[in-house]
Parts: C-alpha cells; structure tokens; sequence
C-alpha cells in the first residue's frame, strides 16, 4: 500500500514541498498536495499536523554500543556536580550489591576544581570504582582500584596517556587517555548478550530522536572497551540492526602499516552484509584541550606543553596514503590545531572519493581552514561543543589564550572556503539529539534544558560571528553525513529510501533561539515506523 505523508512541509532536495508518496519503501514522488494524491494508489495517510518531514538524520561521530552499556551502568551523564554524582554513585552501589566494581561515567569536567576530581571522593565505596569522564579522556578511579592495578607513585606514564598525581607523586585517581587501559582493563568484561543489549538500546534511542543511520567512531578495543565488530556482525546478520551503520575500525596508535592485512580482514568480515558496513578507518591523532593533550602549534598559556600527537607525523602521511590505495575511507579525530594540521597534511595526493573527514575540528589555524576543500576532505562537525559552557569558560579559553581561542569551531569560515560538511554527536560525550546540535550550530548558545543551561554565559553567543543557517546544519545532519557513510538516504527524492522524520513543529518557522524545542513524532525507516509519540 502507498503512505502520503501531508499536512505539513517536506524539506525536499529540491526545496520545500507540500507533500511526499511512498511505495514500496521507496520515495516515489514529491510535490504538491494535490499532485501526490492524484499519484497515489490505495494509500494509507502520514498526517504531518503542521510540522515537517526531513530526512532520516545520520550521525557521522557516534558510539551507540558503548553509550548503552554506560545506560545500564552507574549513568552521570544526566547530572552535574560532586554532590549529585555521589549521591548517584552511593544509590548505585546500594542497589548493586552483586557487582564487583562500580563503573560507569559520565561525569564534567568543569564540575571539580581545575577539572580533577581524586581518589578519595570515591573511598567510601567497598569496591573498586571505574568512572569513565563525559569525553571519555580521562576516568575517576578510587584507591582501591589503583591498588589492584599496581599503580603506584614509581608507575611511569604510558606514552599515550598521563596518570594526574599528588604533590608528592602518589596517583590521585585521574587517568588521562592511555592510562585508562591500566585500570580499565582490569573492569568486568560486558558478554556477548550484553554487547548486542547495548546496541538495540541504543538504536532504539536513536530512533526516537530520528537518527536512522551513523558511523561508530570506534570499531575495536580502546579505553577499557571491548571490540564491537561482532556485535555489530551478528545484529546486522539476524536484521537486528535495522539502522544504516559504518563502522570505524581502530588505528591501533601502537603499531604501523603492520596492521594493515587486520584491518582488510576485518573489512572483509562485514562484506554483503545490507545494513553495517566497515570500510572506513578511524585514527585518534590527538587528545583534548581540557588535559593538555590537544596537539598545539603554541604552547598552552600557564601551563607550558603543546600536547601530544599519538600517531608520529612523519609515518602518518604514508600511513594514510596505503589507508587511501586499498580503497579506505580515513576517519581522524583531531581537536588541536596542530593535529587538524597533521591530518590535513596526512591527505595531499589522496583520493576525493574516498570520502575522508575529520572529526571535532576545535582549534583550526586560519591558513588551515581553505585546505579542507582544496584538498576535498569533509569537515565532520559536532556542534553543540561551540558555546559559553563551564569547561569551555573555566578549564579551555584560559589555557589556549588569543587569538588561538577565536579559532575555534569557525563553521562559517569553513562553509565560506566551500567545505563539505557532515554532521555527529559523539554520542555519549554529548547529547545525541540532532536538533540540540543544529540549534547549537545556528545560534551558538546552550540550548534549553542542557546540563550547562543555567551556567552564566550560557546565552551568550559563542564566536557569533561563526553561526551557520537552519538549512545548511540540517542539509550536514542528512546529507552530508549520509554521503559520508555511502548511504542512499539522506535526501527527499524520488528513488531514495523512505527514512523519514516527522517533527512536532517546522523549526524554520521558529525564533531561531526555540530551535531546540523542536521534537521528534516519528520516525520511519524503508517506510516502515520504528518510532512515535
């Protein structure tokens, strides 16, 4: 039977619409009401009730396995401050009495002085405790846990990694990238079922906020996590994964092009599979500015340092260019300037089919900024980080100084020099709600409702100058992050999947700052409902 979806407007490749027709899971027609009607055979009617339909969001940064295992575990991610989190952490442990260890995450940053919280905060627990922190940089461990480590004042740091300690050199229960394996590894291993229990409760989160397809940024082990290809495998196999998925297999930073036959097997293992592919190649180049970890051009202000490339710069370029002959997409994250840098230099002479991008993008050198398209790499954006928020005005603008710190986020710059772009959350760093981060890209506040709402500049505009419109972060969360992952959907037109959005409300009709109130009503993927009110 054929749906008319009417009622509302229809953001359509071709400019907006009044109505859609799909037949047989595809879009088969999109025009007027009157016209789709006259179309329709025996048809069953998707009243859009003055809202609009877009198309199915993509997310192109996601880690929808990981985020459902942290649901079903000690879950900070939906409070904030040392009180709360306590509180939180001593129900859990109440409630949990069987687990051995009490993990989990989810905790800010900006909530702990200098951005650190200790080991005895999390004493009064009788077992070890492993808190992953909401960028999944660094984890909270009590004494306990370094105990059963080994993890002593002697320790030395990994190379990729940073144990924060005491004055006197005693840990003080912060472990910064790397250094999360010491302990992390040491955590319960999730089963099987409880791997692929993670990734149907993430789909169906995502769902409910429209997303029907992504690329999980990290398909392998890393932090403490396990490797998620066969979950993925088996879900896509038995039509459990119904979303669309490309999965970013890990660059072991450790090694060199001696992975290379790995990671074509593990290419290999997804092939002929409808709904997950894993050709694409993720390499984490650099950390993040809250720890110093961030890859600068300049030394951070106070504190000295200019953070660490994990990858060598000299072996990355011929590291990618092998990626790029076997026919790889390349996936960075980069959040300095210096790593935005080193990625881009990584992909002269690559091929533009390949469809390389570069995640988070924070800090980029102005001279930087004409290279993405020159060189035809997408900029992959998450935008809601681009606000006045705690971390941001407390543990990031004082350390990076000017004018290093009006280079970041400049989706305008990048859009003006004619960069591609796509769209993702990160997801569970940030809310892994598209319209919270289209709402974030047009205004550059916090939306409505955030954890860092009620923080003093939070309606302030962050680098205003840096705003982009409506249609453009709509057009990254569709299709531009669909042509990232190869996806057919992604646009309104005839002979495209039916992976549709219905949303309560048109946002182009409202303020731009109640962009964020916007919700989801349905969801429908090959025209078949997945979600709804």
């Amino acid at each position: 039977m054929d749906i008319v979806y009417r009622g509302g407007r229809v953001f359509a490749a071709a400019g907006f619409a009044e109505a859609v027709l799909v037949r047989d899971g595809v879009i088969a027609a999109v025009g007027s009401e009157s016209e789709i009607v006259r179309q329709a055979a025996t048809h069953d009617v998707v009243d859009l009730d003055g809202g609009l339909l877009v198309p199915g969001f993509t997310d192109a940064h996601i880690h929808p396995v990981q985020a459902g295992l942290e649901r079903a575990k000690c879950d900070l991610s939906d409070i904030y401050g040392l009180e709360a989190y306590l509180a939180k952490i001593a129900d859990y442990a109440a409630q949990h009495g069987d687990k051995d260890w009490i993990d989990g995450g989810g905790w800010d940053m900006s909530a702990f002085p200098g951005g650190l919280p200790h080991r005895s905060q999390l004493d009064f627990l009788d077992r070890p405790a492993y808190l992953i922190q909401r960028d999944h940089h660094a984890a909270w461990v009590n004494t306990r846990a370094l105990e059963l480590a080994g993890i002593t004042a002697g320790t030395p740091d990994p190379v990729d990694g940073r144990i924060e300690r005491d004055p006197d050199g005693t840990p003080s229960g912060v472990l910064h990238e790397g250094a999360m394996d010491l302990v992390g590894l040491l955590t319960p291993r999730p089963t099987a079922q409880d791997l692929d229990d993670a990734l149907v409760e993430a789909q169906r989160h995502l769902f409910s906020l429209g997303i029907t397809g992504w690329q999980d940024a990290i398909v392998g082990s890393y932090a403490g996590s396990d490797d998620q290809l066969p979950t993925y495998l088996s879900a896509a196999g038995s039509g459990r994964l119904v979303a669309r998925a490309v999965g970013a297999l890990w660059w072991d930073r450790t090694r060199g092009l001696d992975q290379i036959d790995e990671l074509l097997e593990r290419r290999a293992r997804a092939e002929g599979l409808d709904r997950f592919r894993a050709d694409s190649i993720k390499i984490m180049q650099d950390g993040i500015t809250e720890n110093f970890t961030a890859a600068t051009l300049e030394p951070y202000c106070r504190c000295g340092g200019t953070g660490l490339s994990y990858v060598d710069p000299g072996k990355l370029k011929e590291y990618v260019a092998e990626l790029d002959r076997l026919g790889f997409q390349v996936h960075f994250h980069a959040i300095g300037e210096r790593a935005v840098r080193e990625a881009l230099d990584s992909f002269t002479g690559t091929n533009p089919g390949n469809r390389h991008h570069i995640a988070h993008l924070q800090i980029i050198e102005p001279s930087d900024v004409p290279r993405f398209a020159e060189l035809g790499v997408t900029a992959n954006l998450q935008p809601l980080w681009a606000t006045h928020h705690a971390q941001m005005d407390e543990l990031t603008l004082p350390f990076l100084g000017e004018p290093r710190s009006s280079w970041q986020y400049p989706f305008a710059d990048l859009q003006r020099a004619g960069t591609r772009f796509c769209a993702g959350s990160d997801w569970p760093v940030s809310d892994a709600d598209p319209l919270q981060g289209m709402h974030v890209a047009v205004n550059r506040t916090e939306p409505g409702g955030s954890v860092h709402a009620s923080y003093p500049t939070a309606q302030e505009p962050f680098l205003p100058e840096q705003r982009i419109d409506l249609a453009t972060a709509l057009t990254a969360y569709t299709a531009g992050s669909a042509w990232i992952n190869r996806s057919p959907a992604g646009i309104i037109e005839p002979g495209r999947p039916a992976d549709l959005v219905v949303l309560d409300r048109d946002p182009f009709a409202l303020p731009l700052g109640d962009i964020w109130t916007t919700k989801v009503r349905m969801t429908f993927v090959d025209g078949k409902i997945v979600h709804e009110v």
